[in-house]
């Protein structure tokens, strides 16, 4: 299967931009101080939810940015 320039670069996108959202997350759900990520040091089920969800959408990302990077390392081969 080709994947065109535009699908490509696209994806590749995708993948950084899901990094730096969920980086920017966890670093925020780690400094949490409203009491949704931590009761009294300990985590909460809240800190529990969202950390799964960043890791899920970690893997993901990184899928979906290799595949791009593939499209665009093929595109570059055949021209």
């Amino acid at each position: 299967m080709k994947l065109s320039r535009p699908v490509s670069w696209f994806l590749l996108a995708f993948g950084v931009w899901s990094w730096v959202i969920w980086v920017t997350f966890v670093k925020n759900l780690i400094k949490d101080s409203s009491g949704l990520a931590f009761d009294d040091g300990h985590p909460t089920a809240y800190f529990w939810v969202h950390l799964v969800l960043a890791v899920v959408s970690f893997v993901l990302g990184t899928v979906v940015g290799v595949i791009g990077l593939r499209g665009v390392r093929a595109l570059r081969r055949t021209s």
